[in-house]
């Protein structure tokens, strides 16, 4: 059935700046942090884009913009005049996970208030930490009753539940990208994430995940911050 509600569009945009960048002078690297800053502040009149530094915590990636917009075509538009950034010149993208907003149809018997899964609207919190995967779930999963599913995720809400200080969000990527949700949690307690996934891995639930990686840690800042992070 088609829905009636306004969702979200949303994106996961990683970035790796090429060596090449760090050799040029110093002048030249700090205008053209100043343009791309220039350019995400721009966009953030139009979105909702919070930035976060992966210095030193991936390899193969040194910043991310969580990207939050009405419409697919906004996340291209933007991504577009970045590229015609000095910056732009020198990044490469990783990873770029692309979901929606979506109501969890296994919530109604969880009640509290701001609950992730009842809205179709993400309202990101001022937590410290972000930890962002692409997730995917076994077809055997699927075919399960629905009975039998919502069983087993009574038992994975009554986990979360256990961690208020880890606020999750829920994107649904079906047919959109490679992978079928993207999980994004914000917390200021690392070590409280780190204990949550570890006791979800003890569900029966877990039996049917596919791919749950990477798995990524992020670091908020301001994107002046974020872009000084890369030298």
């Amino acid at each position: 059935m088609a829905s009636t509600v306004n969702r979200q569009s949303v994106n996961f945009a990683f970035y790796k700046v090429d060596p090449a960048w760090r050799r040029l002078p110093k002048e030249e690297r700090e205008a053209s942090k100043k343009e791309f800053g220039a350019a995400v502040e721009e966009w953030r009149q139009r979105m909702l884009l919070i930035p976060y530094s992966t210095v030193g915590l991936r390899p193969e990636t040194d910043f991310m913009l969580w990207r939050i917009a009405d419409a697919l075509d906004l996340l291209q538009e933007m991504s577009r005049a970045l590229n015609r950034t000095a910056l732009g010149a020198y990044l490469t993208t990783p990873y770029s996970f692309v979901a929606m907003t979506k109501r969890s149809i296994y919530v109604d018997k969880h009640v509290h208030p701001g609950q992730e899964g009842r809205r179709a609207a993400i309202v990101p919190g001022e937590y410290r930490y972000l930890f962002v995967y692409p997730f995917v779930k076994t077809r055997d999963w699927f075919l399960l009753p629905i009975e039998q599913r919502q069983e087993m995720m009574d038992v994975h809400i009554k986990v979360g539940h256990q961690f208020p200080s880890v606020k999750l969000n829920t994107t649904y990527s079906f047919g959109l990208d490679d992978q079928e949700f993207v999980v994004a949690f914000e917390s200021d307690k690392p070590g409280d994430f780190v204990d949550l996934v570890m006791a979800l891995r003890e569900t029966e639930g877990s039996r049917f995940t596919l791919r749950d990686t990477p798995i990524i840690t992020c670091i908020r800042k301001p994107i002046h911050e974020t872009l000084d992070d890369l030298g």
